[in-house]
């Protein structure tokens, strides 16, 4: 197995993307911190899966100390981070996006990123761990109507860049997955509020390959990041969309 004896705490674990991660990060023999704001989904995720839950609110300090304690409690070191939970505002024109909305999506999806670097890089450095962070393809060919919310991604994308360099010296690795839209709780805002086969089918026909993505397949490219396979990559933004950022 490929995560034998090492730890992870993914956020944002309680569905989607972060849920299809746990299940195979435990597949390969991970002990996982399933964390997400919704206590109950990541009760029953863990539960699920074997693994620990824990509610945290990613874009709150004490919170997110919290969160880090917890792990340590629980697993007495922490090897892996995976940087999911997200939001977005409502594809819609951007300056119909209100300033809570758009506080909101830069601290989920962006501040996020800082204090968890805040609070479990310092363990990572112990364990020559890594992070990876989920991005979207948003940030390497945005659309119109989702414009604040691809600027926090194309922010994960450089940030995970800038960190790789930054942390190298210390062993321990940052690579981020760009996935395409999948079905996950955000993919209704995602399309404009509506979430139809006439629209399904207009986005899919910009896939080349002719799908969405799925939990598995975001899960399998974090699991290949995070795991030895991996060992000398670091930096890098992993395009899961199926040819449609070509």
């Amino acid at each position: 197995m490929r995560l034998r004896d090492k730890t992870a705490v993914i956020t944002g674990a309680g569905s989607g993307f972060g849920e299809g991660i746990a299940k195979r990060f435990v597949e390969e023999g991970a002990q996982v911190l399933v964390a997400d704001i919704n206590s109950p989904a990541a009760q029953r995720v863990a539960k699920e899966i074997n693994a620990v839950a824990c509610a945290v609110d990613v874009a709150n300090d004490k919170s997110v100390q919290a969160m880090a304690n917890f792990a340590i409690e629980a697993f007495g070191s922490i090897d892996i981070l995976v940087n999911n939970a997200g939001v977005t505002h409502l594809n819609q024109p951007m300056l119909d996006v209100d300033e809570a909305t758009f506080d909101q999506v830069y601290a989920v999806n962006v501040k996020s990123i800082y204090l968890t670097a805040k609070h479990i890089v310092p363990k990572l450095i112990e364990t020559a761990g890594n992070i990876v962070n989920i991005a979207s393809t948003a940030a390497i060919s945005p659309r119109a109507g989702l414009t604040w919310y691809n600027g926090t991604k194309g922010a994960v994308v450089t940030l995970t860049k800038s960190m790789a360099i930054e942390l190298a010296p210390h062993r321990v690795r940052v690579n981020a997955v760009n996935p395409v839209l999948g079905t996950t709780g955000l993919t209704a805002r995602f399309m404009g509020g509506i979430d139809n086969s006439i629209i399904r089918e207009k986005f899919i026909s910009t896939i080349p390959l002719g799908r969405m993505s799925t939990p598995l397949d975001i899960a399998n490219a974090t699991l290949f990041l995070a795991c030895h396979e991996a060992d000398l990559v670091t930096g890098l933004c992993m395009e899961i969309d199926g040819g449609r950022c070509i």
